[in-house]
């Protein structure tokens, strides 16, 4: 995930983003505010994921065309 398309279209990505990890709340996504950083934290501490398996998914999860 290319992390200047992810700030620049944070806004529009936030609903798939919220499809994507469910458990993210609106809070959350607010935080995160396209930090992928920040999104990878929040995977872990909402899912329990490893740093690793938290990257892993953000890395390999494609963004929408917005």
């Amino acid at each position: 995930m290319n992390k200047n398309i992810v700030e620049g279209k944070w806004n529009q990505m936030k609903g798939e983003v919220k499809r994507k990890w469910g458990k993210l709340t609106d809070n959350d996504l607010t935080t995160i505010a396209g930090s992928k950083d920040k999104l990878v934290g929040k995977l872990q501490e909402r899912y329990g994921y490893t740093e690793a398996e938290a990257s892993r998914q953000v890395s390999s999860w494609p963004p929408p065309a917005v």
